[in-house]
């Protein structure tokens, strides 16, 4: 359903208010590809894992166990990160409530049902 004129104007209002109030915000928003945010975090997390790397490699040239075992943690956890973000990114990641299984229709939560039932009820009466 199109907007009338009054809404698209009073919407382009504060879209320019945002813009005004906080210009970085608003562009991150603006945004219309979400997979652009999910391959920065990919290239954080590729970075990140390289100095997870180097800390391991620095910790066990200089015997500092402590340095070498944070460099490892840092490897997991950038290595995770990419991971939830390349999935992400490809489709994978999504919530099983919003992807379809094959030609199986999905099942509606217990409160859509509920919800349904009382529109049925309703439209009876």
């Amino acid at each position: 359903m199109p907007l009338s004129e009054h809404e698209q104007r009073l919407l382009d209002q504060i879209e320019q208010a945002l813009y005004a109030e906080d210009p970085k915000w608003a562009n991150t928003v603006r945004i219309s590809d979400p997979r652009s945010h999910y391959k920065r975090r990919l290239v954080k997390a590729s970075i990140g894992f390289a100095l997870g790397v180097v800390l391991l490699m620095v910790g066990v040239v200089a015997a500092l166990i402590w340095l070498g075992a944070a460099g490892f943690v840092v490897m997991l956890a950038t290595c995770l990160w990419g991971l939830s973000s390349w999935k992400r990114m490809n489709g994978f990641g999504d919530s099983p409530s919003s992807r379809t299984r094959g030609r199986r229709p999905q099942r509606r939560s217990f409160m859509e049902r509920m919800e349904e039932r009382w529109r049925r009820r309703h439209d009876e009466h």
